[in-house]
């Protein structure tokens, strides 16, 4: 594990160098129809309290009944992460009154786990990768939501999502910067939106973190640490960790000290603030639930489930780097969303082809990604299709177009003849490069012809030969074929 920090990580304050140290629990909706121990919806959007049965109302002498297909989530998750799956896990009571619990209590995982111990590798940049140890994934049910902003005496209680399953995934402190906690959340849900076990869509509370920051001197003990709550944009993740621990490194150069709170982040502002303090902290009683029993099942159920999960991030971008000849970061960039990682195979193998697969990606998580970001689109998911990329590529191998001539073609795709095919568009619009010697040698010729006083700059300094390339690119429309017109200058000028 990254136990220390690289030194350009740490923080420098007025007393000396700092290090952050950061620990997560994610709470992740399972992908599921219905609810952990309910047969009610799960769907998000419905009119208030429209989803919900008399268990998720904690009307008197319901009883929960575990969801199946929930334990398989997790069970898939825990698989993704290299983790312990425990074969027998406890329900428990948590105990603690809110508007929204109707039951008073929520029923979660305390001291027996469905998933122990496992780990996530994380590439935080091109050359840089990290491992965070995962500590537990538990199941628990989520509470309702209250609404305040419906009238200007009462408080509402939507109980939609009561009931809904999380999975609580607890990571160990071994995250040492803003950024590193940025690219684990991200890996993260990477990871369950290949599982399916959860869509990590953040706009709907899908995912969202609560984080632990603290810090020490580097390589000292650990220091008191603030958990701040429900935390639900990766950016904000990456703010709330930065502006925390400059707090509190201010308070302990101060001669202040930590107090172990809990804290809300306002994006608005740019600052974390108290929510409750430790004296206030909730004993929240845990015992066994008595309405559930103990959850049990064999290897075989374990062992069907893994072989049902599909190729996971790490694996495709190895498979990437082996198959296609990819560095690290380009293979991690393509497989960090699946259907990009699909788009781009179906491109390099379009057509039976084995086209350069470099020149793909670079066209993939170039151009293409430029342009699906301007309309808020993923690549796989704008109008141009992998055969018309292939395309591109296969022409600009073949030399019939120049880089440039391609990003043009590529543009008219975008905005003219979106269903066009590259070849046809090239040959109608006489888009093609001349490579045809004898009508360079004429450019060249007149070029030079008509600037003496530049040819013997030139020979002086050969350094000038990139002005008649362009001038020869200007007079053929573009369209030469730059290596060729920089050897017949070297030939005509001796250079």
């Amino acid at each position: 594990m990254n136990a220390h920090a690289h030194p350009a990580k740490l923080i420098k304050g007025a007393t000396g160098d700092w290090e952050i140290v950061v620990g997560m629990e994610i709470h992740a909706q399972v992908a599921s129809r219905s609810k952990l121990f309910s047969g009610a919806s799960t769907e998000f959007g419905g009119e208030p309290n429209s989803h919900v049965s008399l268990v998720d109302a904690a009307m008197p002498g319901m009883l929960p009944v575990i969801n199946e297909e929930c334990v398989k989530q997790a069970v898939r998750t825990g698989l993704g992460l290299k983790a312990q799956i425990n074969r027998r896990s406890t329900f428990d009571r948590k105990n603690y009154f809110y508007p929204d619990l109707p039951q008073g209590y929520q029923i979660s995982q305390y001291k027996s786990p469905i998933v122990g111990e496992g780990e996530v590798i994380v590439d935080v940049s091109p050359t840089e990768q990290i491992t965070v140890g995962i500590e537990r994934l538990h199941l628990e049910q989520d509470a309702g939501k209250s609404l305040h902003d419906q009238s200007a005496t009462d408080s509402f209680v939507d109980l939609n999502r009561s009931g809904v399953a999380l999975m609580e995934i607890v990571s160990k402190p071994d995250i040492r910067s803003a950024e590193e906690a940025r690219a684990y959340v991200t890996k993260l849900r990477t990871i369950l939106r290949y599982i399916g076990s959860c869509d990590g869509d953040m706009e709907k509370g899908n995912l969202r973190a609560d984080v632990n920051v603290s810090v020490r001197r580097p390589g000292g003990p650990l220091g008191t640490r603030c958990e701040i709550k429900n935390v639900n944009s990766i950016r904000f993740i990456g703010q709330a960790v930065d502006v925390e621990a400059r707090q509190q490194i201010a308070i302990i150069e101060d001669g202040g000290k930590i107090d172990q709170e809990t804290r809300l982040f306002d994006p608005g502002r740019g600052e974390t603030r108290a929510m409750r303090s430790k004296e206030e902290a909730h004993d929240y009683r845990y015992f066994p639930d008595p309405d559930l029993l103990p959850l049990e099942f064999d290897q075989t159920f374990v062992d069907t489930l893994a072989a049902g999960l599909p190729e996971l991030p790490d694996a495709k971008k190895a498979r990437f780097m082996r198959d296609y000849g990819l560095p690290s970061y380009d293979a991690g960039v393509l497989v960090g969303d699946r259907d990009t990682a699909d788009f781009y195979e179906a491109c390099v193998s379009f057509g039976g082809g084995k086209r350069d697969a470099k020149a793909v990606c670079n066209w993939v998580t170039g151009e293409l990604s430029a342009y699906a970001n301007s309309i808020g689109a993923s690549v796989a998911h704008t109008h141009i299709q992998p055969g018309q990329i292939a395309s591109i590529v296969d022409l600009i191998g073949e030399a019939a177009i120049s880089g440039k001539i391609a990003k043009d073609l590529l543009a008219i795709i975008i905005n003219e003849d979106k269903t066009g095919d590259p070849r046809r568009i090239v040959e109608t619009r006489g888009m093609r490069q001349v490579t045809d010697s004898s009508a360079i040698e004429a450019a060249v010729d007149a070029i030079i012809a008509a600037n003496p006083d530049k040819v013997a700059q030139a020979l002086a300094k050969p350094t000038m030969l990139g002005w008649f390339v362009g001038q020869v690119m200007k007079q053929t429309g573009g369209k030469a074929n730059p290596p060729a017109v920089n050897e017949m200058l070297k030939a005509k000028l001796g250079i």
